[in-house]
């Protein structure tokens, strides 16, 4: 073998090797398994993913299911990847798992200046119900009850702490579960007679849109500083990385904005399918491709940012 010949080998060889590992992927890679608990916004992050992940070759199988068994669905490695852990809201669950590495956690938040705690109606905080020590004095007025969303979820969890060891005077209180989609539809009953309600309020989400309403102070230890500021996390398989690189660095690049996540969620609320605002969404706004595609390739190893570009178009 001449010397033209071994330089041109050894030149492709360092290529390969600095190259995304996207040849070290299997098959079953090409399916990405997310999780998805129901929440709106999870519904947006998860559609804006699958839509670049579809434009690189990949196709998605999501699985709805309950917070507590999307940890153990990861931990199983039934699931691959869930990029929506609230926390501080989410941490009793999660951080567990994360101590003892039977999950992956991101380490960079997918968002951050989110907003996480029981809010009212900004009529009843004009009335006097702003802080967590408030809720006692309307208890007749609110019947004792708190609502919230589906079992398991961390505000959930964080409402029964209130409650079990009696903070503020909640002892007596219940807590209302049922599901997102049912909260806000009482929120919205009760602002159109005007009653007085307590129920669990986040952003983004349009329901800050929908309703005048007013987080409460207080209970910084529970719900996070500044009136419950939260930050939004990605948790993957614990060996996702290895066995699916290409796909597991796509994951890890999806970072989102409140902005953002608030225009797809009111489309989702307005029934358009997730995928599909996404890619409406991503079409004008295509700079953002530039960090979720950083050190990505398509599934077959190809230019990732020409080839989402042209599925946008189909």
């Amino acid at each position: 073998m001449n010397r033209t010949n071994r330089t041109a080998l050894v030149a492709l060889a360092l290529t390969l090797a600095a190259s995304p590992s996207w040849a070290q992927e299997a098959a079953s890679c090409q399916t990405l398994r997310m999780a998805d608990v129901g929440w709106v916004d999870n519904g947006a992050i998860n559609g804006l993913t699958m839509a670049v992940a579809e434009g690189l070759g990949y196709q998605a199988k999501v699985s709805t299911l309950s917070l507590p068994i999307i940890l153990v669905s990861v931990q199983k490695k039934d699931v691959d990847f869930f990029l929506d852990y609230w926390s501080p809201a989410s941490d009793p669950l999660f951080q567990p798992a994360v101590a003892n590495n039977s999950v992956t956690l991101v380490e960079e938040p997918n968002l951050v200046g989110a907003k996480f705690t029981l809010a009212v109606p900004s009529y009843l905080a004009a009335d006097g119900l702003k802080d967590m020590s408030d809720i006692a004095r309307y208890k007749d007025q609110l019947k004792g009850k708190i609502y919230g969303i589906e079992s398991g979820a961390g505000g959930n969890q964080l409402i029964k702490t209130m409650i079990k060891e009696n903070r503020y005077d909640l002892g007596d209180f219940d807590l209302v579960e049922s599901s997102e989609t049912a909260m806000r539809l009482q929120v919205a009953r009760a602002i159109r007679k005007q009653e007085p309600i307590v129920f669990l309020g986040w952003a983004p989400h349009p329901m800050n849109l929908q309703f005048d309403m007013t987080y409460l102070s207080g209970a910084d230890d529970l719900w996070g500083p500044d009136g419950g500021a939260a930050k939004v996390h990605t948790v993957m398989a614990n060996d996702y990385q290895t066995r699916c690189p290409n796909a597991a660095k796509l994951v890890s690049n999806m970072k989102f904005d409140i902005p953002m996540e608030s225009h797809m969620m009111e489309r989702i609320m307005d029934k358009e399918p997730a995928v599909q605002a996404a890619k409406q969404w991503i079409a004008k706004n295509p700079q953002w491709l530039d960090t979720w595609l950083d050190g990505v390739t398509t599934f077959d190893g190809k230019d990732a940012k020409s080839a989402v570009l042209s599925y946008l178009q189909q």
